[in-house]
């Protein structure tokens, strides 16, 4: 059983704010499946630090509008 991840995300929030962008529209603009798109969104896998950057890229947005880490 996978453990989940405490990295949180704002992924499906800004790919509605940004024209409801679809999972699969997302994953072909980053360079990744819709799977890998999904298991991040539900938070049960941490992207690598570029392809953070790279979701944050195509929203226009900071990578900690993106992603946060709950502080402890």
């Amino acid at each position: 059983m996978v453990k989940p991840t405490k990295v949180t995300n704002s992924i499906r929030a800004l790919r509605f704010a940004h024209g409801e962008l679809t999972q699969a529209e997302l994953a072909k603009r980053v360079g990744v499946t819709r799977q890998t798109i999904i298991a991040i969104e539900q938070g049960r896998y941490s992207p690598t630090l570029e392809l953070a950057f790279q979701i944050a890229h195509v929203f226009g947005t900071a990578l900690d509008d993106v992603f946060q880490y709950p502080e402890e």
